[in-house]
Parts: C-alpha cells; structure tokens; sequence
C-alpha cells in the first residue's frame, strides 16, 4: 500500500505515482514476444485452466459485449469472440503497445476477425461510456495498475446493469506449507527462469514481488464494493494461488 501520495508500490519498491506506468510498460515491453510461453512456464500449464474456469463462470451469451482490460496476447478475448457470435463484440484493451500488437497478429493469424476490437486503453481512465458492457474481464493485470481503486470504480462505470466483472489475479496463500514452497518458487526459480527463457531476469523478479504486494482476496472484495459494485465474492484456485474476483452492478 501506498505511504503517502506521491509514491506507491513497484514490486518491493516505492517509485514516484508517475513513473509506475513507464516501469510496468517497460516489463511488459520487455516480455511481451515470450509472454505465453513464460507463462506456461510459470505456472506448468495451470493458468490455462484457470482462465478456462473464469470463461466457463462468464455467463457469456450470443450477442454479449465484452470488455477484456489487460487483455495482452489476447487468449482470453478469443474465447470469449467464440462466445459472443458475429452479433456481439468483445474489445481487446491494453496500456502497452507491444501487448497489443502481439494479440492483434496472433487472433487475426487464428482466423479471429470480424467481433474484435484493439484499442490502447488506461483502466484508471477508460474512454467508454457508461453501461456499455455485460462483462468486464482483468486477467493478471490489476496487481500492474497504479491506482486499482479508480481502475475497479471505472469497470463498474462502463458495466451495464446486470453485468459483472472478473478479475482473475495472483492471491494470498492460507496453506503455511504452501505458501513457503510458492515463496521457494517465485523468489529463486522464476526469476531464474526469466533470465534462460525471455533473457530477463528483473522483469520476473518484479512480477514475483507484484503479487506479494496485491491485497489478499477479502480485502479486494471490499475494494470492489467500495468502488461501486453491488455485491462481489470470489473463489480460491490452487489454494489461493490464485483467486477469481466477480463484481456486480444492478
């Protein structure tokens, strides 16, 4: 958390409010070519079921539009594309450029075309209108914003009533046993896998610390509520490795 108003958290690090957003896009600058296969890597193949489990809780219907915020390569945005049919649309948003691109040339290369839109895009300051879409989707991102409570306020801004947002993000271990081997994991071996495989050591050292430093699951949840959703809850994954944040606006 923030010590004061001027600086706030980059991994264990306090920099400056207006330089977080460089430093995070220089990260994801830096990983954005490897950013799938390291996260194969990282998580042994399990993030795919993850976000598999957060598609199959969408709800997701023909027609549906979808906002998909730090949407990166953009697996999850060509689920959801396949959900939505022709008549709906779902908007692949990203603040880095280089994550954008590589998922705009690797949905068009997979025939996804027709229901997508690209567009740069804040989650502190989104340009949408109010009530726009059915679901808003933050997939390993929130922990990289540097003001998550304006970001939450702006998803329910945007969603329509009746919509609901997931946020699917690293979380706290309860398991004492686990939480040290995950620790054994993140701070020795991620790092160190950073540096064979994306050539990047300091990129993966920063998103090992950016998850120590995300609120725990009930503390977001009352994030969520305080920034406007009528009601939240989540669920653990993998024992809280990960957990799925749902917000909704009525």
């Amino acid at each position: 958390m923030n010590t004061d108003n001027h600086t706030t958290d980059f991994g264990f690090n306090k920099v400056p409010l207006d330089e977080k957003v460089k430093k995070v896009k220089g990260v994801f600058d830096s990983v954005a070519d490897n950013y799938d296969l390291m996260n194969d890597v990282m998580s042994l193949g399990v993030h795919r079921l993850w976000k598999r489990h957060a598609i199959a809780l969408s709800g997701i219907r023909p027609g549906h539009k979808v906002l998909d915020l730090a949407g990166g390569t953009g697996d999850l945005t060509r689920a959801f594309a396949k959900r939505v049919g022709p008549n709906g649309q779902v908007v692949l948003a990203d603040i880095n450029e280089n994550m954008v691109r590589v998922g705009r040339e690797r949905l068009t290369d997979a025939g996804v075309v027709g229901n997508v839109d690209y567009t740069l895009a804040n989650a502190e300051a989104l340009t949408f209108p109010d009530n726009t879409f059915d679901l808003v989707t933050m997939s390993f991102g929130l922990r990289n914003v540097t003001n998550k409570d304006q970001a939450l306020a702006e998803m329910a801004r945007v969603l329509k009533p009746g919509g609901m947002a997931m946020i699917l993000e690293f979380s706290k271990v309860s398991q004492p046993l686990m939480a040290k081997a995950y620790d054994f994991y993140s701070f020795s071996l991620l790092p160190k896998m950073g540096k064979w495989i994306a050539k990047d050591e300091d990129s993966y050292r920063y998103l090992a610390e950016s998850i120590r430093m995300h609120p725990d699951q009930e503390t977001l949840k009352q994030m969520m509520l305080d920034a406007g959703f009528d009601q939240a809850d989540y669920l653990n994954m993998s024992q809280g490795i990960v957990a799925l944040h749902r917000g909704w606006k009525y």
